[in-house]
This record gives structure tokens, C-alpha cells and sequence, in this order.
């Protein structure tokens, strides 16, 4: 008898919440406590399900801050990964998931603090580099703010969509412990947020296992397989960047 809720494969799959379940994971979101039927799904069927997902080359990784996500591990899933911005932002979000004073405010942030706290680590010119794609060396502060705005804004829908993080209000985020995917490299440290914003700061700060792609993409590996075709393999593909994405209010 497996120790698990459920005696067989078959009757996690057979499990209402499974194919919700299996399709988000599939596409990079991480669960946690607050998906509440999805989180017990996976205590419940955890063994069974780590040898299911090891099958297409992907591990179903369980963290004790609270949270599971897939992590592929072979050749028969592609990976994706976040971008440069995306991480930065991640990383911020992880830094203020750790300040007290955000427990203190309901675990939430608006955009604003979110923009200070990126400033605060990175330094307003390197901010405004990071997140100005244009090669010029002189920006007109005014549109270089907006875009910093825009882009945060963007990078965090990104990062709502793989399960970091919530958006209950147009300005407002609410943390989520998946954030603490961000802080891995510090993680067993005295001082894990003093460390982590070293560690952005220097722009060393990825996450394990580390494998850079095109451009300035780094870290977070999530899955992304295109064959939709069978039941038990559905697109895993991690949230693209969309050019075309209604920009939010300077």
C-alpha cells in the first residue's frame, strides 16, 4: 500500500482537481498553501506523483516554506526560463517577502514599494538600464521612470501567473512563499535578505540549477513541452512575454 491518500496512480488522475492541477503545474506555477485543494492534492499523492512526473524527465520538487513546482531535469521537456527583469523583479519581491514590516501590512506591497525596493539594491542608473532596453546612454528621466514602471508592472503579471505572487487591487501585491524560490542562494544564512540584496546588487543572484539561454535570460527554469496531443502530456509551457500587453498607468 502506498503511503500516500490514494492507492494508485490512477485514482490521483481520476481526481476532479488533478487535470487543473496537472496543466498549471505543467506550465510553471508553483503551489502553495493558499491553493488549498491543489497543496493537499500533492501532499496526498506525493510519492506517486514524483515517480509520474519523473517519467517525462521533470522532478516535483517540495520546498518547506510551503510550496511544490516542477523542475525539469532531462532532455524530453524544454525549459524555459525567466528573464533578466523577471528575476530582478522575483528577487525584489523576495527581499520584501523577508522585511518584517510586510508581514506587519498583511503580506502585501504596492508597485511603488516595489520600484523603491529595486532602487534601494540596484541604485536608480543601473534601475533605469536594467529596465530601459535602449542602448543610449542618456534617457529623458521622465519616459526612463515610465518604462521602469511599466516593465515592473509587466514582470510582475508574469510572475502572478506562474503562482509568486497575487494581485487582489490594481497597485497592490501580495507575496506569496513560492517567492522564496528567489532566495535559494541564501537560504541557511544568518542574514538571508542582507546577503540576497548583496547578491542582486552584484547582479550574482540566480536560481539553481543555473543555465543562461538567449540574451540576458537566467535562471528559473520552468517547464515548457509543445505536444499537447495526449491527456497525460499537456502544453507546459512557461508564460511568454507579450509585446502586445496593455501597458499599466505611469
Amino acid at each position: 500500500m502506498n503511503k500516500s491518500g490514494y492507492a494508485l496512480l490512477q485514482d490521483v488522475i481520476m481526481d476532479p482537481a488533478f487535470p487543473d492541477l496537472d496543466v498549471a503545474l505543467r506550465r510553471g506555477r508553483h503551489v502553495d498553501r493558499d491553493d488549498t485543494d491543489w497543496y493537499a492534492l500533492l501532499l496526498d499523492a506525493q510519492e506517486l506523483l514524483e515517480e509520474f512526473y519523473r517519467r517525462y524527465g521533470c522532478e516535483l520538487i517540495h520546498k518547506t516554506d510551503g510550496y511544490f513546482y516542477l523542475l525539469p531535469t532531462g532532455d524530453k521537456v524544454s525549459r524555459k526560463q525567466l528573464g533578466g527583469t523577471d528575476m530582478l523583479v522575483g528577487q525584489a519581491l523576495a527581499l520584501l517577502y523577508l522585511d518584517p514590516s510586510t508581514i506587519e501590512r498583511g503580506g502585501a506591497v504596492t508597485h511603488e514599494e516595489l520600484v523603491a525596493q529595486l532602487s534601494t539594491v540596484l541604485g536608480t542608473d543601473t534601475l533605469v538600464a536594467a529596465f530601459n532596453p535602449s542602448k543610449r546612454k542618456r534617457f529623458d528621466e521622465r519616459i526612463a521612470q515610465r518604462n521602469v514602471r511599466q516593465r515592473v508592472a509587466e514582470a510582475v503579471r508574469r510572475l502572478a501567473s506562474m503562482g509568486f505572487v497575487d494581485l487582489p487591487e490594481a497597485d497592490r501585491v501580495r507575496l506569496r512563499s513560492s517567492l522564496m524560490r528567489f532566495a535559494e542562494p541564501v537560504r541557511g544564512l544568518s542574514e538571508p535578505a542582507e546577503a540576497l540584496a548583496k547578491l542582486v546588487a552584484q547582479g550574482e543572484v540566480a536560481l539553481a540549477p543555473l543555465e543562461k539561454e538567449e540574451g540576458d535570460d537566467i535562471g528559473l527554469d520552468a517547464p515548457d513541452a509543445p505536444d499537447d496531443s495526449a491527456p497525460a502530456e499537456p502544453d507546459i509551457e512557461a508564460p511568454e512575454e507579450e509585446a502586445d500587453e496593455a501597458e499599466e498607468p505611469a
